[in-house]
């Protein structure tokens, strides 16, 4: 008998509205705590968002069956979400409002299995350097004792919001 999971998500159209009218902190602590919708990956790999302050962001997660790949394990995809998130939402609580961010790239070294008898899982993003155009942050992916599991790098792209059309 195969396994089934079901969920469901809100409009992402809310947020990203809400993104653009608010200092990148103040709106992840609204999504955080529950004022906006969270985002639609979150709902599909099951991670919620944990802390947010200046510069640095946490994400949990714990481990189940629908987060492995075909040989036990965890997908390195589920690592690297976890961490690029982490990583893009600490660049986002330093922006002023009006300002955005996209990842430029991920660069990601997986360094433990992760299982469900790993239990609980934070990936943990702080910001390394931003500057005008660019930002350089950093996530660490730790079991509930502070092992290291993976660590990643991510480069981020900022710019201004457009202005809402009327």
């Amino acid at each position: 008998m195969g396994r089934t999971r079901t969920y469901q998500w809100d409009d992402p159209a809310i947020s990203a509205e809400a993104a653009g009218r608010m200092a990148g902190i103040d709106f992840l602590r609204e999504v955080q705590a529950g004022g906006l919708p969270r985002a639609p990956i979150s709902h599909t790999v099951d991670f919620a968002l944990d802390e947010v302050e200046p510069g640095r962001a946490v994400f949990s997660l714990t481990p189940g069956e629908e987060h492995y790949n075909p040989i036990g394990s965890m997908h390195g995809g589920v690592f690297a979400t976890l961490l690029d998130s982490a990583a893009g939402c600490a660049v986002q609580t330093l922006l002023p409002q009006g300002m955005a961010y996209t990842s430029l790239d991920l660069t990601v070294k997986f360094l433990r299995r992760v299982t469900v008898d790993t239990g609980p899982v934070r990936a943990i993003g702080t910001v390394v350097n931003k500057g005008r155009q660019t930002a350089l942050a950093q996530a660490q992916l730790v079991d509930a004792e502070d092992r290291l599991l993976a660590h990643a790098t991510s480069s981020c792209m900022l710019f201004p919001v457009p202005a809402p059309q009327v």
